[in-house]
């Protein structure tokens, strides 16, 4: 018992949250992936199937940004202050899976790589979804404090329904960046982002 205090002395709370949480029942059934809403993540074995590039470990963003309901920046932590979301170290990961197995045979596999990972201190090298050119910059921590919560799925689309995240809006258009300063009536000067 004593253990099992000092273990969960350790979780965040996001973690924690997310502990409660695999506390209830969950059903599961082959198919499209429900509303994040309805308690429903769906079994999908093979994910070459799902729109996006195959990633080291099947990170489920519809189970923790869906079902559990992790924000955002739990994992991507430094978004709010840093002109780069940043990509979760294996460390943030752990903070959940030192006490978190899993409850299915494909959820324990992909645990146990991340497990892994933290035992070699090999770090995971993700696959990178969205790019931005060279030439533009694009300060997440900016438009995350105008945005609000909600400031993710303008570019990225709602993850949180996503079993495998790909690329909804080509952020490298500058069209589409220019069509939203238009719609929010902020400035279109270039010197804005190409500096």
């Amino acid at each position: 018992m004593r253990t099992l205090a000092l273990v969960l002395g350790g979780v965040s709370a996001g973690g924690l949250v997310a502990l409660l949480a695999l506390g209830g029942t969950r059903s599961q059934a082959q198919g499209t992936p429900q509303p994040s809403d309805s308690n429903f993540v769906a079994v999908i074995s093979d994910t070459g199937s799902l729109r996006g590039p195959r990633q080291p470990i099947f990170f489920r963003h519809d189970l923790h940004a869906g079902e559990l309901k992790l924000q955002c920046q739990y994992c991507h932590y430094s978004v709010a202050v840093s002109t780069e979301p940043g990509i979760p170290s294996v460390q943030t990961c752990m903070g959940c899976h030192l006490v978190i197995g899993g409850n299915t045979a494909s959820h324990k596999a992909e645990i146990k790589k991340v497990r892994d990972s933290w035992n070699t201190k090999k770090p995971i090298e993700w696959v990178r979804v969205h790019y931005l050119a060279r030439h533009a910059h694009f300060p997440h921590q900016r438009h995350i404090k105008v945005l609000g919560p909600n400031a993710c799925t303008t570019c990225h689309g709602d993850v949180t329904r996503m079993p495998q995240v790909f690329k909804v809006n080509n952020i490298n258009n500058m069209g589409f960046c220019i069509t939203c300063h238009v719609e929010r009536k902020v400035s279109r000067d270039c010197t804005v982002c190409h500096y």
